[in-house]
């Protein structure tokens, strides 16, 4: 029998997936509008990714996450108003203002933060996992990467010192079918970057990353692998970004057929069904949902755009440069 949520289970992973997708899109029109600077990456559509991932973890399990980073951030533990602070710059923001969008760190909830360099999260969270051999922790650690990243030496390399050394790491590749602007089938050599793990000696599976109850399932089982059996695990999960890769990405490079056969398999619109079929929810419990959370961030980043409490230069640099040292 296929797993399933229970009714709590199910309104909780939703309403987690609706402020993911609502804080995205807030986040869109805020830097659309020169509120917010810098660039941003969007996860608009896997939802069902972070939102089956890091529910189905041990809270003090690690995640190490991308340059895509919002929804898992958010899925880890981190509130709203720390990650709109975050972006706005302010000094109570996540990394005190100075990351942005692509370098969120929240230690306090197991999340090691993400980088803008395409792929380095996977050795950094593969130390991690030896870190936690050694001290003998019943923990993990999620490598996330995209199937861009798939192709980088280090995360070969990664995996190959996971496999020999045991280590207990789950990589997880979110395969959105696309790096930048381009399609994986022109860049990537086999149909599954999962088919890659048993080169190496890892066990390994893909999902449907738009069904966040398979994801859920498929991570659990992962996790227990991965604890059970002191061996490293590779998950893949098919999913799709409804926005460009950045903030100025226009999609000429993929058809709008294509997009709409996507946004036909909306995760939150699929989740929402599955709840409603089974009586664990109604409509009009599902528009109260949607109203009070976009009310909620729309109200927390409306507060937090009349604040100007960004760290000054000496403040920043203290977070920068250790204290200079007298010869």
């Amino acid at each position: 029998m296929a797993f399933e949520f229970s009714r709590t289970q199910g309104r909780e992973i939703l309403s987690l997936m609706l402020r993911s997708r609502f804080l995205e899109e807030k986040v869109e029109a805020l830097f659309a509008s020169h509120a917010m600077h810098g660039t941003t990456h969007l996860a608009v559509g896997q939802e069902a990714v972070h939102a089956g991932v890091s529910p189905a973890l041990d809270p003090d399990d690690w995640i190490v996450t991308t340059h895509r980073c919002h929804g898992h951030t958010l899925a880890k533990g981190a509130s709203e108003e720390a990650m709109l602070a975050e972006f706005y710059g302010l000094s109570q923001g996540l990394a005190q203002g100075l990351g942005g969008s692509m370098h969120m760190i929240d230690l306090e909830h197991h999340n090691a933060g993400s980088s803008a360099v395409v792929g380095s999260g996977v050795p950094i969270a593969t130390g991690m996992a030896l870190q936690l051999k050694r001290k003998a922790s019943p923990n993990l650690v999620v490598a996330f990467f995209g199937d861009g990243a798939s192709s980088r030496g280090a995360v070969h390399e990664a995996m190959n010192m996971a496999s020999v050394m045991n280590l207990p790491v789950l990589f997880l590749c979110e395969h959105n079918l696309y790096g930048m602007s381009t399609c994986a089938r022109d860049m990537v050599s086999v149909e599954s970057i999962a088919s890659r793990g048993p080169g190496y000696g890892i066990e390994s599976l893909m999902v449907d990353g738009n069904d966040v109850e398979i994801v859920y399932s498929a991570v659990q089982e992962a996790a227990r692998y991965i604890r059970e059996q002191k061996r490293p695990y590779l998950l893949e999960v098919r999913t799709y970004r409804f926005s460009g890769h950045s903030k100025n990405d226009k999609r000429t490079y993929r058809t709008r057929k294509e997009e709409q056969e996507w946004l036909s398999r909306d995760p939150i619109e699929a989740l929402k069904k599955k709840l409603i079929s089974r009586g664990h929810l109604i409509e009009e419990e599902y528009n109260l949902m949607e109203d009070s959370i976009r009310s909620r961030i729309d109200e927390i980043a409306d507060r937090l755009g009349d604040q100007h409490e960004e760290l000054d230069l000496a403040q920043a640099a203290a977070y920068v440069y250790s204290p200079e040292v007298a010869e």
